[in-house]
């Protein structure tokens, strides 16, 4: 289990991280959402003790993970999928580590297997693609069978099969009882993979909730009714405390009432429904809704999308960070 309390950062003036306090609980997988710059890497680097809080505290298990006395076996993380010598082999790579570890050698055949470098073990990293550095990064997190997984964008240049593969392999890991915080801005695979989402913006706590939970509050919990008798319909739920107006498409769409309540009204009054569908929204769109305020830059002119929909920041702290570094 991951304990966040009261965790800040700065950087001379800039507040990078900002009084934040969540949990990541076991059998889940818990996804970090934010904008560009929002303050992930940076929670996710204090959580690992490559950087020191300016306040507050992150502890796995109760521990700091500068205290744990077996890390590798305790925490796997993957943070930068090419931190790898580029003239060292995958198999070479993962042997260097166990030694630093303690771990037994025959981890390293095992993990090869599972995140499918095996047919590339012997080759050098230098010559692997982004993907397949993703599979030799999470093979250097499970290379001590860890009960708690901290990864930062593990799907990044993965193929669809290589993402399917990502998304049932933490899963999985949940599965068994492992704690699974995973970064990432593929909000289309947050929302299959992730039961649960921490977000934050600006380095402050947004909203820690479960995934099918922040999709129904971006709906706004609207259903879509289609009828032939719009009117009657209208008045009857206005009636029964809804609130009720109409869609560009000459459908109602009906707020403070679920779909099963609106279909039973209709029924005991005989108004016919020709459509009767409770309104979803993607994660993405919960998300940019969500996060609209925290933008701290805005593109302008050709691919720029309305700021009702969606919302593209960059935040760059005063460190000296590339701009877009979270």
């Amino acid at each position: 289990m991951i304990e966040v309390r009261e965790l800040s950062k700065r950087y001379g003036d800039t507040v990078a991280v900002d009084a934040l306090s969540f949990d990541i609980t076991p059998g889940v997988v818990t996804g970090f959402l934010g904008p560009n710059g929002a303050g992930k890497s940076t929670t996710m680097r204090m959580l690992l003790g490559l950087d020191h809080p300016s306040a507050g505290s992150v502890t796995v298990d109760g521990r700091s993970y500068r205290d744990l006395p077996a890390p590798m076996h305790e925490v796997g993380a993957l943070l930068d999928p090419k931190a790898a010598h580029p003239a060292r082999t995958a198999r070479a790579h993962l042997r260097w580590l166990v030694r630093a570890g303690g771990l037994p050698r025959s981890r390293i055949d095992e993990v090869l297997a599972l995140v499918g470098l095996s047919e590339v073990a012997d080759k050098r990293v230098g010559g692997f693609s982004l993907g397949m550095y993703q599979r030799l990064g999470i093979a250097v997190a499970l290379l001590g069978d860890p009960a708690t997984l901290l990864l930062d964008e593990p799907a990044n240049g993965l193929d669809p099969e290589g993402i399917r593969w990502m998304r049932n392999l933490l899963r999985g890991l949940a599965a068994e009882g492992r704690t699974v915080f995973v970064s990432s801005h593929l909000m289309t695979e947050m929302q299959q993979t992730a039961d649960r989402v921490v977000v934050i913006g600006r380095g402050r706590l947004i909203a820690d909730v479960d995934t099918a939970e922040l999709v129904r509050r971006g709906s706004g919990g609207q259903v879509k009714v289609v009828s032939p008798q719009p009117a009657a319909l209208s008045a009857l739920l206005t009636d029964e405390g809804a609130t009720v107006r109409g869609d560009s498409d000459g459908a109602l769409l009906v707020s403070g009432m679920d779909s099963a309540r609106v279909g039973d009204i209709a029924m005991a009054h005989g108004v016919r429904l020709h459509e009767l569908t409770p309104r979803r929204v993607s994660l993405e769109s919960a998300f940019m809704e969500l996060t609209d305020d925290s933008a701290s830059y805005r593109s302008r002119g050709l691919g720029a999308v309305d700021t009702e929909e969606t919302a593209t920041v960059a935040h760059t702290p005063a460190t000296g960070r590339p701009e877009g570094s979270d």
